[in-house]
């Protein structure tokens, strides 16, 4: 995991039912540095006591809770994030949270930073209202929770001493990966909407360089005139264009879509892009790829972390100025 990977948590804030209402918000730094701690783990045990208020997870298996205190009950987190092409799927097998005393667990189709949502409202297939389960109670959870994309979130507030829970984690393959959220490794992706009217997305929670690799999306690509895509080069400004289909390069210091300040929108087709490199130095880099449905959109970017000092005369935009 990236050392600098975390400083935005706060989740399960005001947004969604009873558990919105019911839990506080975590403290947003504690997940960087929780980051950095779960990637010195060793990764060879299926089992995994859930000792820190604010866990991060890559790895399958059976994960455990129980409380050994009588401190005032605090909103707990359990992030978890996996390979790009895979999604999460959570078993709940033990909860025993009375519900008369206070006792909460949610699955969150997705992750909550700071009361912000990945994927955003307007990019998940789901509606918010559709991607959050609360129960408690003393009972066994039938009902499997799979993601809609790499990664999921287990929220708990545990107010009664010897109460807990536990579930279990696998990582199942997705064929066509949407929304991704970046860990910290340097690596290669593709967007695709296969011709939906879908949003992708492409989110890291650190600054990053990125490199557009190959782009095809909107004026060629159409779905009816297969066979006939002309090279049109890359293309700027396409959202000032008026155009409906592009890809946002841009950052924040949080998730929403409304504080994203977006460097540039591209589209067209170029199979053999420039490769110039932009820099974001921001808390939350992202590069999403926004789809009308006529099109077959596809783009490839390439994703490094960038370093602060070190790369502050070449950025693109630097947030928090």
């Amino acid at each position: 995991m990236s050392p600098a990977l975390l400083a935005l948590l706060l989740a399960a804030s005001s947004a969604v039912g009873v558990l919105a209402d019911a839990f506080n918000p975590l403290a947003a730094s504690t997940v960087r540095q929780e980051m950095v701690h779960s990637n010195r783990r060793a990764k060879r045990s299926l089992d995994h006591i859930v000792k820190d208020c604010v866990m991060v997870a890559s790895e399958e298996g059976h994960y455990y809770y129980k409380t050994t205190s009588l401190e005032e009950p605090t909103t707990c987190g359990v992030f978890l994030l996996t390979d790009a092409d895979k999604l999460v799927e959570i078993y709940f097998d033990y909860i025993d949270l009375p519900c008369e005393g206070g006792g909460l667990i949610s699955f969150f189709d997705g992750w909550e930073l700071n009361g912000q949502f990945f994927p955003s409202n307007e990019d998940h297939p789901k509606p918010l209202s559709q991607r959050f389960s609360e129960f408690c109670g003393i009972r066994k959870n039938k009902q499997i929770f799979v993601s809609s994309q790499n990664a999921a979130l287990v929220q708990y507030r545990v107010p009664q001493r010897g109460r807990g829970f536990s579930f279990i984690v696998r990582f199942k393959k997705n064929p066509k990966p949407c929304n991704i959220l970046i860990e910290g490794t340097a690596d290669v992706y593709t967007l695709r909407n296969y011709g939906k009217h879908v949003n992708c997305s492409l989110t890291t929670l650190y600054p990053a360089h990125v490199k557009v690799l190959s782009l095809g999306v909107g004026l060629s690509f159409s779905k009816r005139t297969v066979g006939l895509e002309v090279e049109t080069g890359t293309l700027h400004k396409c959202d000032k264009r008026g155009l409906e289909d592009f890809v946002q390069l841009g950052g924040g210091d949080g998730l929403d879509l409304a504080q994203l300040s977006v460097v540039d929108s591209i589209c067209g087709m170029n199979s053999s892009p420039d490769r110039q490199v932009e820099t974001i130095l921001c808390g939350v880099t992202t590069f999403r790829m926004v789809s009308s449905g006529e099109f077959d959109n596809s783009d490839t970017p390439a994703v490094a972390q960038a370093d602060i000092m070190a790369d502050m005369r070449r950025a693109s935009l630097v947030c928090g100025l």
